[in-house]
């Protein structure tokens, strides 16, 4: 699919400045490790996985067109395989176990080499069993310009939900009927049907709660722009500005036509630029990321050198559900090609009874195949939810446009990801430039081990 992008396209959101927080670049071969890591949540030790790069930082960093050649080197006691989240690889480097790559087992590595060909923000994550749950992720950042286009700041901001539980408990307790107990509150998970299936110990900005949360220092009047990445493996999120007003520049890695305001939906595996311009003076401004129906937070400081943090309660008024009401004012800047449609696919998102079986036009399995492609065709997907529940849908290896919902036709964004609420329809177009086996699943983690993934395959991949 080839866009129209102009000078404007690059001052509106494409780049960004360097990033200077541990992000490794990947001009020659740079090694990411994958292994345990401790942190302290709520003042109490967690044992987690992390990705550390080369430089020790958590993240990677590349220019656009910029050979991708990553060696990751796998440190755990156990199996995993990363999915590069965002970019279009070659399928067989797309790191889905059992469908692209095999497992990359304890102790060995796996070279990564291909040239890249999406710039904006992304992430890596473990695409195996439920480690994506253990925050076994990090920031994947692809910039066009090595210099800024613009006198700012950056901040990149990845955000979890967290438990104390092992995943494969909480999973299990669902499937069992969904009555499971919170380790740390005592709440009972809710039910399918309910805004959220589980009940989480804290929400993570940047690995931390917002008892102890991290401040960005800045200068007065600066310009910042904020890179925030919804790595939470179940919860949807609202961005929160408070009192600042902002514009959000970019969705997916993808510039969009500035949309100014102070509360941003981010749903599960979605990425939003945010650009806020500070107010003179001295000050400390809070960031917060709401979970849809919660009143727990979290969140961080934006602060001038020397100014006072005061503490904020980590719960706060419970956040409404997220909606598509600004997913429908999202305007893509780049300019998508007139050439017609070949097909329209229907894809109903079915299941989450009491027995939490999850499908895809009523079937449960992990990489059965949803349809069949050739090349260079354009194919539309209606995604019909038939459920009770919100699911973020993920194309891998594709990045496509969303053109209407509940069959209203909308100019739309170009994302990888869009979230379907209940009841809703959402149509997305893409074109089949990437051949390949694909999955195309629900990013909420559970509902996608739980049988809400399928597989688009190309007629002339293996």
């Amino acid at each position: 699919m080839t866009f129209s992008l102009s000078r404007r396209t690059l001052l509106q959101g494409l780049c960004a400045a360097p990033f200077g927080s541990g992000l490794a670049r990947a001009q020659t071969l740079t090694e990411l490790k994958v292994a345990s890591r401790i942190i302290e949540v709520n003042g109490r030790a967690a044992k987690i996985f992390g990705i550390t790069n080369n430089k020790g930082g958590n993240g990677l960093s590349l220019m656009l067109e910029e050979r991708f050649q990553v060696r990751v080197q796998n440190d755990l006691p156990g199996e995993t395989l990363l999915h590069w989240h965002g970019l279009n690889p070659p399928s067989a480097q797309d790191g889905v176990p059992m469908l692209s790559q095999a497992p990359l087992k304890p102790g060995s590595f796996f070279d990564y080499d291909f040239v890249n060909t999406r710039s904006g923000t992304h992430w890596m994550h473990s695409h195996f069993g439920l480690q994506e749950q253990q925050l076994l992720s990090a920031p994947l950042i692809v910039r066009e310009t090595a210099e800024p286009l613009f006198d700012e700041q950056e901040h990149v901001v990845m955000l979890h939900d967290f438990s104390f539980r092992d995943p494969q408990e909480i999973l299990a307790e669902l499937k069992g009927g969904g009555h499971a107990n919170n380790s740390m509150a005592g709440m009972k998970m809710a039910m399918p049907g309910m805004l959220n299936d589980i009940m989480f110990d804290a929400y993570l900005a940047n690995d931390r709660a917002l008892d102890d949360p991290e401040v960005v220092r800045v200068g007065r009047s600066t310009q910042i722009r904020l890179r925030i990445i919804n790595g939470a493996a179940a919860t949807n999120m609202w961005i929160d500005l408070g009192t600042l007003k902002g514009e959000l520049i970019a969705v997916d890695g993808n510039a969009i036509f500035p949309l100014k305001g102070s509360l941003f939906p981010l749903a599960i595996a979605q990425r939003a630029d945010v650009r806020v311009k500070l107010p003179d003076g001295t000050g400390a401004w809070p960031i917060l990321f709401r979970p849809e129906g919660q009143v727990t937070r979290t969140g961080i400081y934006l602060a001038t050198q020397g100014a006072e943090i005061a503490k904020l309660p980590d719960e706060g008024e419970v956040a409404p559900k997220l909606d598509l009401v600004q997913e429908m004012k999202l305007r893509s800047v780049a300019v998508l090609p007139s050439e017609p449609v070949t097909r329209t696919e229907i894809l109903a998102l079915t299941g989450g009874g009491s027995d939490y079986i999850w499908g895809l036009n009523g079937k449960s399995a992990m990489h059965e195949t949803i349809f069949t492609v050739h090349e260079s065709e354009r194919i539309e997907v209606i995604m019909q939810n038939q459920t009770g529940m919100a699911h973020p849908m993920h194309l891998h290896g594709h990045y496509f446009k969303v053109v209407a919902i509940n069959n209203i036709p909308i100019e739309g964004a170009l994302r990888d990801t869009v979230l379907v609420p209940p009841s809703i329809s959402v149509t997305i177009r893409f074109a089949t430039e990437n051949p390949g086996n694909w999955a195309f699943h629900c990013h909420h983690l559970y509902h996608m081990n739980a049988g809400m993934m399928g597989t688009i395959r190309y007629s002339s991949a293996a």
